[in-house]
């Protein structure tokens, strides 16, 4: 059985180091300790952050990290899992250059591209999302409703415009990243763009554009694709 945090000396316990000499102080084990804030029954809350950061070859990596994977820890409850998450969160979301689109006219792709770049950049999976907006293309809500292979048969219409009419939108933005940084249209986002286009104009509720984000942007609408 592991040492206890609360039976290490006063100064070695990483929130009185951190409250001492601030966080930039405290090694990466020492941060997701407090995170966890106690351990269990075999393990030490400093061993259970040492065991979870031992699969990754460096911190970055750890932002990958899924609830899932957290719980199938040894230690890891949903608590723990959900502290840590939200931790994870909030500090992708601090190097956001927009953090929020909440109140913002979406008058461009790179809009778009500033808001999602730092969160969808790193992602290993294709993440689909929707963006409804009013007819002044101000936003109203996102939404993800796809992870994994973009695939046109995969993404269902139904979901996308469901939602539309739910909150009376005006008009939809879809935005999916590539994990590969290359943002040139796959033959299926070709596909599944000219498909949810088509079914927008048949339903009052046009796609407006679709934008596929990695090192940069692809924007249908400024390629004239649209």
């Amino acid at each position: 059985m592991g040492v206890k945090i609360k039976e290490l000396p006063k100064e070695e316990r990483p929130r009185e180091r951190l409250i001492s000499y601030g966080a930039s102080s405290l090694s990466n084990e020492e941060l997701l300790a407090i995170l966890i804030k106690s351990g269990s029954k075999k393990l030490s809350a400093k061993e259970i952050a040492q065991n979870l950061l031992s699969k990754y070859e460096n911190i970055q990596e750890f932002d990958q990290i899924t609830y899932e994977q957290l719980v199938r820890s040894s230690g890891i409850g949903d608590s723990k899992a959900c502290a840590i998450l939200a931790a994870i969160e909030l500090g992708n979301r601090l190097h956001q250059s927009i953090p929020t689109l909440e109140k913002m006219k979406l008058a461009s792709a790179n809009i778009v591209f500033e808001y999602y770049q730092h969160s969808l950049s790193k992602k290993r999976q294709e993440h689909f999302y929707c963006i409804y907006v009013d007819n002044q293309k101000r936003f109203l809500k996102e939404k993800l409703l796809f992870v994994g292979t973009l695939n046109h048969s995969l993404v269902h219409p139904r979901e996308i415009f469901k939602e539309a009419y739910l909150i009376e939108a005006s008009g939809i933005i879809c935005v999916h990243n590539h994990p590969s940084g290359v943002v040139t249209p796959s033959r299926d986002d070709i596909m599944l763009t000219q498909r949810l286009k088509e079914i927008g104009l048949l339903l009052g509720i046009p796609v407006l554009d679709h934008i596929i984000i990695g090192d940069y942007y692809y924007s249908f609408f400024e390629n004239d694709n649209l």
